[in-house]
């Protein structure tokens, strides 16, 4: 159980997250519902570590006192009856009627320094309320920079150090280049959080158009979101680039007021801005104009011709743009409710404009991921498929030189299995210009499947050096690592996922998996509980471990449970537990019955290690060949 429980607006977890990292690294177990896997029943879950935790903080915002904020009052409500109520506030606003006899605590502009007296202030009351000394106070960390590969060679060096000072510092490269840029989130002053998946897009858009100009290097969005509100000095350290562009968006019915600064990541002066009043419909020029000055302003890094211009596969019309920034905004949601509505939003943008490929390729893409995850029977799972397929086809018609289209196909058609079509596909869109993080992080997987190791490793670098605090980014590194049985180095970059994301699943799985590969078994049984106990992650690693231990009746059981939640779709994962057993007969026919069901996982068959025992056997061989006819 954690001793902290953190209750907030879930609008506000960016801004959250800097707190639940300075109470870790204090030692104290904290949770937050970034923690509730995909499995658990969510709200049992909630309740359990709500009246668990000895101390509450609950985090007042202008979200969470406002009319959608009745789950943290709730909550509120719950811990002051408790007597575990501590309130601080990150925005200036009143807490709710009731809450105001217990004074909140002030972190309004506290960007995660453990050294601030504010914070220094909540360390104090949060100790005191679990009957433990507070800490020092602690010192401003030192601006060191550590090297890529000093990371992965130092152990446990290094995974001690990111509890301290927060994952992402570990991962900067040695220096800022001259050509390096990210563009932070741009503030919403419209006056309706519900545009904020415009302020948003704009600041997307524009990194995909600055990512078009030769010689830029632009930070991927996943990274530059996790610094919200950081200032550009912060940021820029954090993310090791020389530049930074900042913004705000005022949108009316009729008009746009676009502001953006570039400022000097270092001196944190402002190196050029300009202000863009525009009726709405020009705000896709607003953007290219934004492109074209800081590309100008950044002449002598990129080279007096450098230019800017929109990336392949855009639109001129701005309605079909506003779908496709709603459809952006939902990424987050994977529910089958949430996919429907983002392919929806999807459609709205490709009726608009019929020749917008950007929207093609995604609408696409989201189309193969529910056909594999939602699909009620093979039949919709099929014609769902055929869909998206032809959507991602029409995409590339349009945009041949488009990244976005290639990477997509590559994916529809490794889920399929057609591993050279998919090799061929994500390869193209890797050698186009304007590849961004997750065209590697896509291409990375697939390499890392076929046992091209080097060259997934290489995708991975690429991916991390573009988005180098996406936790998604460093766990696809330990899963290609994993699958090229280098088990320490796998370890490593698993614990830099979790140092990022610590309720990260996939990781924490990845860390469990390659302890047992390395024979630290009690640490990996650790590791795994930490995941759902219905999560066939875990299930897999538990059932492996008894199998390796002699416990066939454990391992058997382990079998039992992922067919109880997972049912056919599990038939790969049956195929692991039985070759770690040695019952090769029952794990050759479970992967003839993952190849009945076109099962993705096929295509990790060739590296994954967990099937070792099987490989010699001729019958897996010709399973194995099925993939690259």
């Amino acid at each position: 159980m954690a001793d902290v429980f953190i209750s907030y607006k879930a609008e506000d977890r960016p801004r959250v997250r800097p707190l639940v990292e300075a109470l870790e690294a204090e030692g104290l177990a904290v949770w937050w519902d970034e923690q509730v896997g995909g499995g658990e029943a969510w709200r049992e879950s909630i309740e359990q570590q709500l009246d668990g935790a000895a101390c509450v903080i609950v985090v007042w915002s202008k979200r969470s006192t406002g009319p959608e904020g009745r789950f943290v009052r709730d909550e509120a409500t719950r811990a002051e009856r408790r007597r575990t109520y501590l309130p601080v506030r990150i925005d200036k606003v009143d807490p709710p009627l009731g809450f105001g006899e217990t004074q909140a605590l002030n972190l309004q502009g506290w960007k995660g320094e453990r050294s601030d007296p504010r914070y220094h202030a909540v360390s104090g009351c949060v100790h005191s309320m679990l009957g433990q000394k507070a800490p020092a106070k602690a010192r401003s960390a030192p601006q060191m920079r550590v090297s890529r590969r000093a990371v992965i060679a130092g152990g446990g060096v290094a995974a001690v150090a990111a509890a301290g000072a927060g994952g992402w510092l570990l991962l900067r490269p040695a220096g800022a280049k001259a050509n390096t840029l990210a563009v932070l989130p741009f503030a919403n002053l419209s006056g309706d959080p519900a545009q904020s998946y415009f302020s948003d897009g704009i600041a997307e858009e524009l990194r995909n158009a600055l990512s078009a100009v030769g010689g830029l290097q632009v930070v991927a969005r996943t990274s530059s979101e996790m610094l919200r509100n950081s200032d550009a000095i912060t940021a820029a350290h954090r993310l090791s680039v020389a530049s930074v562009v900042t913004g705000s968006v005022r949108r009316s019915p009729s008009t746009v007021r676009v502001s953006a600064q570039l400022i000097d990541g270092d001196s944190g002066i402002e190196r050029w801005s300009q202000s863009f009043d525009r009726p709405l419909g020009d705000v896709l020029q607003i953007q290219s104009d934004i492109a074209s000055s800081v590309a100008q302003a950044l002449s002598t890094a990129l080279g007096s011709k450098a230019g800017a211009k929109l990336p392949p596969g855009g639109t001129t019309n701005a309605e079909a743009q506003d779908y496709l920034l709603q459809a952006i905004a939902t990424e987050g949601d994977d529910s089958d409710a949430g996919m429907l509505r983002r392919i929806a939003l999807l459609d709205q943008a490709t009726r608009m404009d019929p020749n917008y490929a950007e929207a093609h390729a995604r609408k696409g893409f989201n189309q193969d991921i529910w056909a594999s995850t939602y699909a009620r029977d093979s039949r919709e799972k099929d014609r769902v498929e055929a869909q998206a397929l032809e959507s991602v086809k029409r995409a590339i018609a349009i945009a041949p030189d488009m990244p976005l289209g290639h990477s997509a196909l590559g994916l529809i058609y490794s889920n399929q299995l057609l591993m050279n079509r998919a090799i061929g596909e994500l390869q193209r869109a890797v050698d186009l210009s304007g590849a961004n993080a997750w065209t590697f992080l896509n291409a990375a997987i697939v390499f890392g499947q076929v046992g091209r190791q080097s060259e997934g490793e290489s995708m991975i670098q690429r991916a991390i050096a573009l988005d180098p605090i996406n936790p998604i980014a460093h766990w696809i590194q330990s899963w290609v690592l994993l699958y090229g049985h280098r088990y320490p180095a796998s370890l490593e970059a698993a614990r830099r996922a979790l140092a990022i994301a610590p309720g990260n699943i996939r990781a924490r799985s990845l860390a469990g998996w390659n302890l047992i590969m390395l024979g630290r078994t009690d640490q990996a049984l650790r590791e795994l509980q930490k995941a759902p106990a219905d999560d066939y992650r875990r299930l897999v690693g538990e059932g492996i471990i008894a199998a390796r231990a002699g416990r066939k009746a454990d391992a058997l059981n382990a079998i039992h449970s992922i067919q109880t939640r997972y049912g056919d779709a599990a038939n790969y994962q049956y195929a692991e537990v039985y070759a770690q057993l040695g019952m090769t007969d029952e794990g050759i026919q479970a992967l003839e019955a993952a190849w009945s069901k076109r099962d993705s996982g096929l295509g990790s068959i060739q590296v994954d290690p967990f099937l070792d025992p099987l490989r010699r056997d001729p019958r897996f061989s010709s399973i194995a060949a099925r993939l690259f006819v």
